[in-house]
């Protein structure tokens, strides 16, 4: 059975400094059974793997010059029962050390606040804890932190701009 695909070119809402991920998850919703999607990104956007793969979907990419990439999502078997969302933010912080790194990541575009918390993180030890603001919910993110086995915790401060995550290294492990 052949795949027809639909289109999404996200390449304008990041070189303008949005976040398509509402966008490219609206287009997946809005798949007809069968149906593919074909993404055009201005890299290759290794966390929205995982996130499609838990939906079911496998990806085939490659890049198509000037650093742009395309990216096919094929519909594959059904996926285990898995939450839509993001994994569970760590139940309270009221017993977590205090912050022994702080990052200011707001003024970076996507997908560099992401690298830079996790190639901090990877230089951190168990049960220390990671400060780190962004400007949005860092949806690619929180999905990484679940899988190498960290705890986090974040909300949008009062101001409603700024989201503050915490973050301890190895905390689903039961780090001390």
């Amino acid at each position: 059975m052949t795949t027809a695909f639909v289109d999404l070119d996200v390449r304008p809402t990041l070189r303008a400094g949005g976040e398509p991920f509402g966008e490219i998850i609206g287009a997946v919703n809005a798949l007809a059974p069968g149906q593919g999607l074909r993404l055009l990104a201005t890299f290759k956007p290794l966390p929205l793997f995982q996130v499609l793969g838990s939906k079911g979907f496998t990806h085939e990419a490659r890049e198509i010059g000037g650093g742009d990439w395309e990216v096919l999502f094929t519909p594959g078997d059904a996926p285990a029962a898995q939450p839509q969302n993001a994994p569970a933010a760590a139940p309270s912080t009221d017993e977590w050390p205090a912050a022994v790194r702080e990052m200011d990541n707001r003024d970076l575009d996507p997908p560099e606040p992401m690298v830079r918390i996790l190639a901090a993180t990877e230089a951190m030890q168990a049960g220390e804890v990671l400060c780190a603001l962004l400007c949005r919910e860092p949806m690619f993110l929180l999905p990484e932190l679940a899988k190498r086995g960290h705890a986090w915790r974040g909300a949008f401060e009062p101001d409603g701009t700024t989201y503050r995550i915490l973050i301890r290294i190895d905390g689903a492990k039961g780090a001390a």
